[in-house]
């Protein structure tokens, strides 16, 4: 899933393409979660391809985890890794396609 294909994409005056805000939702605590420790040279992507067999899905697990700027992780930190994926792209979409 690319995550900008529901970001509303405008033409400026100078015919530059200008992205609208890509919204996120809030990721709740759920019984499906999963916990995990992260090992040296642990990265988001590859843990969302891992868990949900998509790496684009990486922003999932980064905003669960208040993660930002980052794709790499240091050894050793707690993340948990949302299980309820299906509901949290529908969310995603919703916020995404409103007028």
């Amino acid at each position: 899933m690319n995550r900008y294909s529901n970001t509303k994409i405008t033409m400026s005056k100078d015919g530059k393409r200008v992205y609208g805000t890509t919204y996120y939702p809030d990721i709740p605590i759920s019984d499906t979660d999963q916990l995990m420790t992260t090992v040296y040279g642990a990265r988001l992507e590859v843990m969302a391809n891992t868990f949900y067999g998509d790496q684009s899905l990486w922003w999932i697990i980064a905003k669960a985890n208040g993660i930002r700027g980052k794709t790499a992780l240091e050894p050793g930190k707690r993340l948990r890794i949302p299980g309820n994926v299906t509901s949290i792209i529908q969310k995603f979409i919703e916020l995404n396609n409103r007028t």
